[in-house]
């Protein structure tokens, strides 16, 4: 299925075969594409890039078709790493993480810190914590793909 061009999003590079590799959903799945491009909130003079996750509900493009900035992309990416990092000490704890000291790092970034913690806001930290880190335990084999993937091609651009 080919990615719409006419919306205001405009895609300079795809993957229009994601529904063949979206993790457990491949094969199944409303992720129909992925485009670098133009981003629609660009302004007279202003040009942004963003991601895009295609969504395709079997009769239109769908609303929920998500758009970010790629620095978040990279954010987010970040945030995995690092919280994947935490789950693999993360036993030594009673709870999965420390309550006494919920933060699990603080990463530079322009003019700031992005702070990663456990949600300790969230009432059912403890039931949720261990439903996360089994999720992330199950999937354990298809993030780590990924992640050789992208270690891989940052390897290659000097990173």
């Amino acid at each position: 299925m080919r990615i719409p061009t006419t919306l205001k999003h405009k895609p300079v590079v795809v993957t229009e075969n994601y529904s063949q590799v979206d993790g457990r959903l491949a094969g199944n799945t409303d992720a129909q594409g992925l485009s670098l491009g133009l981003a629609q909130w660009n302004d007279r003079g202003k040009v942004d890039i963003s991601a895009k996750v295609w969504r395709y509900t079997g009769e239109k493009w769908s609303r929920q078709s998500e758009e970010l900035p790629l620095h978040r992309v990279l954010d987010l990416s970040i945030l995995i790493c690092r919280t994947m990092e935490h789950f693999r000490e993360a036993y030594r704890f009673e709870n999965l993480y420390d309550p006494t000291n919920p933060q699990i790092d603080r990463i530079g970034l322009q003019g700031d810190a992005m702070t990663v913690e456990v949600c300790t806001a969230n009432e059912k930290i403890n039931e949720d914590i261990k439903l996360f880190n089994q999720a992330l335990s199950d999937d354990g084999e298809l993030i780590g793909e990924r992640l050789r993937a992208l270690s891989a091609i940052l390897k290659e651009l000097g990173y």
